[in-house]
């Protein structure tokens, strides 16, 4: 599943706080969604590895650590702190 390969992915990233959300039941109908769900995520987390980040550096890390599971996805929602 792709959302055990995130958890997988990110566990490198040490977080102290980690959350992968399937929210693809709630995007039913719209462009993106493949029945069986798997397409649309939110992931919360907070990361020492995000300290003196902007919020654009800590989503190009997040990016970075996921590598070639974001294009198999279609949204991806991040809710990311430092601890």
């Amino acid at each position: 599943m792709i959302e055990d390969e995130m958890r997988q992915r990110l566990a490198t990233l040490e977080p102290s706080r980690l959350e992968v959300i399937d929210e693809s039941d709630d995007h039913r109908g719209h462009a993106g969604y493949r029945e069986g769900g798997q397409s649309h995520f939110r992931i919360r987390m907070a990361s020492p590895a995000f300290a003196g980040k902007s919020r654009l550096q800590r989503h190009r890390l997040v990016h970075g650590a996921l590598g070639d599971i974001v294009p198999r996805i279609h949204a991806l929602a991040l809710e990311l702190a430092d601890c």
